[in-house]
Order: C-alpha cells, then structure tokens, then sequence
C-alpha cells in the first residue's frame, strides 16, 4: 500500500482520478439539491446536500495530491542528500 504512495506517478495518476470524482460530486449534487425541479425522497435530498461537502473536500485533497507529486517530479533523484 505504502510502495503504491512512493512512486509520484501513480499519485498524479491518482489524483486526477479523485479531482474528477470530486467535481462529479459536487456538480450532481449542486443539481439534486437546489435545481432539480422534482419530488426527491429525504434520503436522496439529504445525500445530494452531503455531495456538495464531499465533492469540494476531494477537490482540495485531490489538488494537493497533485501539487505533491508534480513536485516529487521536479526534483532531481541524484542530488537529493539523506
């Protein structure tokens, strides 16, 4: 799990994943809770509201993943000292 987590790639790889889940969290949630013109039950309501939490948390999580492993990149392996 850790080695997974030690290769930047796999986490720039990783993190779109989750920048894209966060903004279709977000987005279809902004939709069921506020412009969606229909009857929802309470349950599906409660939900669409809870997505406009998590949708932008992913977003943030997702965008340090990012910033995180592009600077993992950057850095040449050779002259970093122990």
């Amino acid at each position: 799990m850790f080695d997974f987590f030690s290769h930047p790639q796999h986490v720039l790889h990783l993190s779109s994943r989750v920048l894209g889940t966060g903004l279709a969290m977000l987005l279809a949630g902004i939709y069921g809770a506020y412009l969606y013109a229909g009857h929802l039950p309470i349950v599906a309501l409660v939900a669409m509201h809870a997505m406009t939490i998590v949708g932008p948390t992913l977003l943030k999580v997702g965008y340090v993943m990012r910033l995180l492993a592009q600077h993992r990149l950057s850095i040449p392996m050779a002259g970093v000292l122990a």
